[in-house]
């Protein structure tokens, strides 16, 4: 069985190539491709789930989850929850048993996205806690893909704004990634047998 370590230094992260979502990304942003995205969506057993929300930089202030990013085998899809009503089919695929959606921290995520919209939750793996229970120190998406997939994702567009009317396409990309990579760990957590 591979070995994975329990800690990976801030060093060891930054000596690792660097690696964004090459695949197809996907902004749900009419009827059309609410209708496209959900076809793909429920032909998975599992896909990324990942949430954006518009940084706050003053003391009390917070703001509610503006974008949702669930990733499959064939692609990443965007919804700017501003832009198109999706808030039924983000609830059905979040209810849906037979579909596993893995995160990270998506405790909280999930809280605030209730805020937006209601749902009632199933099949929800937050990969941060299946580490912790194996052991691993760190949980951050960051550190949980440079330990277990052996490359290192950029983070610079996380306090850009997701509330934008139109996203620039280094954020695109950010969250695009970020969706990915909880699938491919959530795979390889399978194949290392930590769930």
């Amino acid at each position: 069985m591979h070995e994975f370590r329990r800690t990976i230094s801030r060093g060891d992260v930054n000596e690792l190539p660097i690696r964004r979502y090459e695949g197809a990304v996907k902004l749900v942003e009419t009827p059309e491709d609410l209708k496209g995205a959900m076809a793909d969506i429920r032909q998975e057993s599992v896909v990324g789930l990942d949430t954006e929300t518009r940084p706050s930089f003053r003391k009390g202030e917070s703001h509610l989850p503006c974008l949702v990013q669930v990733a499959t085998a064939r692609a990443v899809y965007l919804f700017p929850l501003q832009r198109l009503d999706c808030s039924r089919q983000l609830a059905e695929l979040l209810a849906d048993p037979l579909i596993i959606k893995a995160g990270v921290s998506l405790a909280h995520d999930l809280r605030q996205l209730k805020l937006v919209f209601p749902f009632e939750q199933a099949s929800v793996v937050d990969l941060g806690d299946v580490a912790r229970h194996g052991g691993v120190g760190q949980s951050g998406v960051r550190n949980l893909a440079a330990n277990f997939l052996g490359f290192r994702i950029p983070k610079g567009n996380r306090t850009s704004n997701w509330a934008a009317r139109h996203l620039k396409p280094a954020q695109i990309t950010y969250a695009a990634t970020d969706a990915w990579a909880c699938r491919e760990l959530y795979l390889r957590f399978k194949e290392l047998r930590l769930l």
